[in-house]
């Protein structure tokens, strides 16, 4: 069963890249707003991103979960809040084929006629307000064949979907398709043979303790004077203090995210406000929060190549669910980096770089602080947790950003990665079996 990682794609634009899965569970409980996600999963492609091991070192088991408004993901026995993934898991529950007939009713639906060639289909349409809308479309013998819905996305704006249903059959007293194709913001996002289905499961989503008060908090770290990592969740940004203004590196995931972030940022300089934001790479995750930045009036640095992707999808709005960038009605402004860019106010200077030759994604930057020693670089290398061994083969991503830092004659200290902990320099050579 191929599927893909939604908003990885290795270039701004094309599909997404390819994954298989070895097992593949869905679990929808109706009557709780429930919905669960079990897998195993490997890549099928080589390049782009997403978090699973790379082509021929290993499968990633997910689980996720959803109940009414809280999101989570078990790790191991570990809930992990997961509130940017709730919008996703919404629409996943009230889009299968019976699910769409239950949320249609609750929102008072609207009923017209569609031709299809020589047949006539019933097209169902209604919207949750702040959620999704959608148009079901039913045969003559009651089976839903298709659902297009719109929902918001942080990077792409209202986003369209296209989910196919055929091949019903029987199961436990009711019918269900056994092969559901779906497409999203316009490349396929998931072809599943359907092997089983079992009818009044039992879901068990019970929301654990910790995740309804769950809320983002950003940790300060001093890297230098003048230079603070922004750490305190999955995914981190770096503010640099310049003479009249703030830089940002990364304005990740969401507003919730990405809001309190610029804040901190604008805080720790006295208040000069935060005048350009770079992203890494135009992965969702280390997107999603380029509106909150737009809203707070930053001009947007990214890769040459992405700045076209980017001054396209931003200029879709969120109408479903009004983002920052939405409610204060400023356009982005979007400047790309083709090779090298040096940033300065005559004392300060922040170099942005391209990290060449890498799988993970192309349009990839990296930033390096020549006074202060430091490089910032997200995805690339995330630090292993303390006092862990090496891995027996180096991995590729790690081995690519020294390559890169040699190619360059970057003088490195420390590296402040956008995922993990900052290290000395020494730790990204120890993780590829050098010495630095």
């Amino acid at each position: 069963m191929p599927s893909i990682t939604f908003g990885q794609a290795y270039r701004p634009g094309e599909a997404w890249p390819k994954i298989g899965y070895s097992s593949f569970v869905r679990t929808a409980d109706y009557a709780n707003a429930a919905f669960r996600e079990d897998a195993a999963r490997t890549r099928a492609e080589p390049t782009g991103g997403g978090a699973i091991a790379l082509m021929g070192t290993g499968e990633q088991r997910t689980s996720g979960w959803m109940r009414g408004a809280s999101a989570w993901n078990m790790v191991g026995n570990n809930a992990i809040a997961a509130p940017l993934a709730l919008s996703g898991r919404t629409h996943d529950l009230w889009t299968t084929p019976h699910g769409v007939i239950k949320a249609a009713l609750a929102n008072q639906p609207r009923v017209r006629m569609r031709s299809d060639g020589e047949r006539t289909l019933a097209a169902v349409s209604f919207e949750v307000p702040g959620q999704y809308r959608a148009t079901a479309l039913i045969n003559g013998a009651g089976m839903v064949e298709q659902i297009e819905s719109v929902q918001p996305n942080p990077v792409m704006g209202d986003t369209r979907s296209t989910i196919r249903f055929s091949e019903y059959r029987d199961v436990g007293g009711i019918r269900f398709p056994m092969r559901i194709q779906q497409n999203m913001g316009g490349h396929p996002v998931l072809d599943l043979a359907v092997m089983d289905v079992k009818v009044n499961a039992v879901a068990g989503n019970e929301i654990p303790p910790a995740v309804p008060g769950f809320a983002e908090r950003v940790v300060t770290d001093k890297a230098a004077d003048g230079v603070w990592f922004l750490a305190g969740g999955s995914h981190n940004s770096v503010a640099i203090e310049m003479a009249d203004h703030v830089i940002v590196v990364e304005s990740p995931l969401y507003d919730d995210r990405s809001a309190p972030m610029l804040a901190q940022a604008r805080a720790l300089a006295g208040g000069k406000p935060v005048r350009f934001v770079i992203n890494s790479h135009h992965h969702f995750d280390h997107s999603g929060g380029l509106r909150a930045a737009v809203a707070e009036g930053a001009v947007l640095v990214t890769s040459a190549l992405a700045r076209p992707w980017f001054e396209t999808v931003l200029a879709n709005p969120n109408r479903i669910a009004p983002d920052a960038m939405r409610r204060s009605d400023r356009s982005a402004t979007v400047t790309g980096v083709d090779g090298k860019r040096i940033f300065t106010d005559g004392q300060r200077v922040v170099e942005v770089h391209d990290i060449r030759d890498g799988v993970h994604a192309n349009g990839f930057l990296m930033v390096y602080l020549p006074r202060e020693r430091l490089l910032i670089e997200a995805d690339a290398y995330t630090p292993l947790p303390p006092n862990a061994a090496p891995p027996s083969k180096p991995n590729g991503n790690n081995v690519n950003l020294v390559e890169n830092i040699e190619r360059l004659g970057f003088q490195v200290d420390h590296i402040l990665p956008l995922h993990g902990r900052m290290v000395p320099v020494a730790d990204l050579y120890t993780a590829i079996g050098r010495k630095r």
